[in-house]
């Protein structure tokens, strides 16, 4: 007894140690009760519940989302969980909105961005009269006796600020070199005030005819 009660409690200390050691490590090992594994998704961000008539403007269309599964689990596939902007009842505007994470029964860790700036457009349309524009160099000798489309107007729908961007929609024919007709489906394209198409806006119809004859003769001074 007096050997038992000689560092009683460091002998006690001892054996909760080792007990300790040997839980963690039977812990450890085992995949059921393992410590989490992290898992970093990249999901795409989408506007959800957006008024009729009106379209969301943003920057940033990615979310980067960790999450954390148990061991031995299946790994959580980036379709399984959606990153929405709920913009219902917003108007016309600039607005910061939280990212809502619509995900199945796992822990997240982290999400960024957390919320996004974005503008909230009405959506517009205009009609516009289709104009012939000639690509490439004119011929000497060579001139446009006649030029026609058909329809002659096109109607752009865009966004607001995209179309007040619009300066003219034009059906591009290239020159000839040599007395020709030409009689072809063209893609109306709108335009800015120097020329440079604008994205990001629909032009009605998609094709257009136009008809130009090219005939000998002295191009005006």
């Amino acid at each position: 007894m007096e050997i038992v009660r000689n560092n009683f409690a460091l002998k006690v200390l001892a054996v909760a140690l080792a007990v300790v050691g040997w839980a963690y490590f039977r812990v450890a090992g085992n995949p059921l009760v393992a410590t989490p594994q992290f898992q970093q998704l990249s999901i795409p961000i989408s506007a959800v519940n957006l008024p009729l008539g009106y379209v969301a403007r943003y920057l940033d269309h990615e979310a980067v989302v960790t999450v954390a599964a148990k061991r031995g689990e299946p790994a959580v596939k980036p379709e399984e969980i959606k990153a929405v902007l709920d913009l219902s009842s917003r108007g016309a505007g600039v607005y910061n909105v939280p990212v809502q994470l619509v995900a199945p029964d796992v822990a997240v860790q982290s999400l960024s961005p957390a919320s996004v700036t974005l503008t909230v457009e009405r959506i517009e349309e205009r009609a516009f009269p289709v104009g012939v524009h000639y690509v490439g160099s004119q011929a000497g000798g060579i001139v446009v006796s006649y030029a026609a489309v058909g329809p002659d107007t096109a109607t752009v729908r865009a966004a607001s600020s995209v179309l007040a961007q619009v300066a003219s929609v034009r059906a591009d024919v290239e020159m000839v070199n040599q007395p020709k007709t030409v009689d072809e489906m063209v893609r109306p394209v709108a335009v800015d005030a120097s020329g440079s198409e604008v994205a990001g806006l629909s032009v009605t119809p998609n094709l257009v005819r136009v008809e130009v004859h090219f005939a000998a003769g002295t191009p005006p001074k």
